[in-house]
């Protein structure tokens, strides 16, 4: 039980200045665009070798604290909204992700990238508690990640060729 409270509480001291750091990356616009379209596109050239694109990229670093808000963060992204939303009807994302340029090989490339990348930061923070030594911790970070991108490299390799 008293674990349960210890995951809770770094779950809300992590997620809260998180979500705080989103709300204001999305809000604060340089010229026309939003911080966060400005990182998207940083991150872009290297995520289209992952058969992904910025905002998917993005959406995935900022959701180290839950991975579970990976899609609102990118929803929030393509529609260069200000705040997450929640969307009902399943045919309005298809929607978005279709108008932004989703493909098969990008909605493969996500599940793979979904399935082999970093664990959240509360997990990682319980490694290092259990372990008690931070190389766990970042073979646990670093190991997953670097086996995502290549396999995402390789898959959009592999789907080009053909």
């Amino acid at each position: 039980m008293i674990e349960h409270y210890f995951y809770s509480g770094r779950s809300i001291l992590i997620a809260a200045p998180t979500g705080i750091i989103i709300w204001i990356l999305a809000n604060i616009n340089i010229g026309n665009l939003n911080i966060l379209g400005y990182i998207a596109n940083f991150l872009n050239p290297f995520a289209k070798l992952m058969g992904l694109d910025g905002y998917i990229l993005c959406a995935f670093l900022l959701a180290l604290p839950a991975n579970e808000i990976v899609l609102p963060i990118m929803i929030m992204g393509y529609l260069a909204s200000n705040n997450l939303m929640q969307i009902n009807d399943i045919n309005n994302i298809s929607t978005i992700l279709l108008n932004n340029g989703w493909s098969i090989l990008t909605a493969i490339n996500v599940m793979i990238f979904s399935l082999l990348h970093f664990p959240c930061s509360t997990t990682l923070l319980t490694i290092k508690k259990e372990t008690n030594s931070y190389k766990w911790m970042l073979v646990s970070f670093v190991l997953p990640t670097v086996c995502g991108i290549l396999i995402c490299m390789l898959t959009t390799l592999v789907y080009n060729f053909i």
